[in-house]
Parts: C-alpha cells; structure tokens; sequence
C-alpha cells in the first residue's frame, strides 16, 4: 500500500550490476521475484491530487478504480492468446499482465468527485479535495 507521496526504493545500477556478475546469487535476487508495478507520478495542486499511472498495453476496459475504507485501489489485467497451426507444427502463445496499486487517501478528498481516464497508454485520475482544510489548527473548548 502506498501514502499519496512518492518514494523511491530501486537499487543502484552498480548493485544491481554486481549482483548480475555474482552467479549464484543472480536468480534469487529480490527484483525478480517482486511483481512490475507502472510508475505512478502524483501531482498536489490547490484544488485536487493528480495521479498518472504509466500503463501502457491495457485498454480502458481492463482497469478497475475504486476506493474503500480511505483506500483508492486501481488495478488492472489483460490476457492475449495467439495460436498459429500450419502442416508441420502448431505455435500457442499467451501472456497475462496485471498489477494492483492501492493508495491511502488523505481526510480531504471528496470521495464523490474521482474522475479517471485512459489515453495512449497513461491512467490519469483526478481527485478532488474537499473545502474544509484538514491541516488547520483549530482549539477545542472542552464543555
């Protein structure tokens, strides 16, 4: 799950590089074995968040958005299967892709006002934030 602030986490090139040299470690590294998420760019302005999921290869249909429990989960999954027969030999290949990204949203977003679209490979989704300013201090009488 990740907050609505960027972090990066990648290992350098020259570990990885390393790595790649030292035989018996390579297969056992922990970027092989960790699901591809797409890059994710956030954008706080005054008025909402703006998040852009790189997601190229997906078409609108096989992405699912929702949010829940202060939660905003996008995910998506696409499966293609090509099968060739000829006299000689017959060829199948298929491949499935998908990833889910969960995002935990601050107090101020109006869950009714999410707007989302697809185009030429980039998920935009525009959140929209609410009027009253959760950061603003404010005393409490006690009766």
């Amino acid at each position: 799950m990740s907050t609505l602030v960027k972090s990066n986490s990648t290992p350098s090139l020259r570990s990885m590089m390393e790595d790649f040299w030292n035989n018996d470690r390579f297969f056992t590294l922990p970027f092989l074995n960790q699901e591809l998420l797409p890059a994710v760019n956030i954008r706080d302005t005054k008025d909402n968040y703006e998040l852009e999921v790189a997601a190229p290869g997906f078409k609108k249909d096989d992405f699912n958005i929702s949010t829940e429990n202060g939660l905003l989960t996008i995910s998506a999954e696409t499966s293609e299967e090509h099968n060739e027969e000829k006299k000689n030999y017959t060829r199948k290949e298929f491949s499935n892709t998908s990833f889910t990204r969960t995002f935990r949203l601050p107090d101020n977003v109006d869950n009714e006002h999410i707007k989302a679209n697809y185009n030429h490979g980039l998920l935009t989704i525009d959140i929209r934030k609410t009027k009253q300013d959760t950061t603003e201090k404010r005393k409490i009488n006690i009766d």
